[in-house]
């Protein structure tokens, strides 16, 4: 399994942006598909957004299209999700998570390394 740690959460107004970021270590990073989920309080884990190795192949969730890029640098091991527009509703903490095929899922048991957590505030 990889082991991966986010960054780059905190407050931010509405409107407002972000950058997470995703380390990954422990296996061969760049050869895996990889995602973004989020969780509320009191809420599922839901999905992001998820690409394969080489950004040939990139999903999101409907509520972030048009507002939040996936991307990733291989040859850093490091995921990232750009997050612009930020709205009240994407509070959450977000959690980079890797699977151990190169394909794209937004289902959170195909994913079997997960990161601890960022969490992201919104105020409106």
């Amino acid at each position: 399994q990889a082991h991966l740690v986010e960054s780059g959460g905190g407050l931010v107004q509405a409107g407002g942006s972000l950058r997470l970021a995703c380390a990954a270590s422990g296996r061969t990073f760049s050869r895996y598909a990889m995602g973004w989920f989020r969780q509320s309080p009191g809420k599922e884990r839901e999905f992001v957004a998820a690409t394969t190795w080489g950004l040939t192949i990139t999903d999101y969730a409907d509520p972030v299209k048009g507002r939040f890029t996936i991307s990733r640098d291989n040859a850093k091991n490091a995921l990232y999700l750009q997050m612009n527009g930020l709205k009240p509703e994407d509070t959450a903490v977000y959690y980079c998570a890797a699977r151990s095929i190169n394909v794209v899922s937004n289902i959170p048991t195909d994913f079997n390394s997960w990161g601890q957590g960022t969490q992201v505030t919104v105020s409106s």
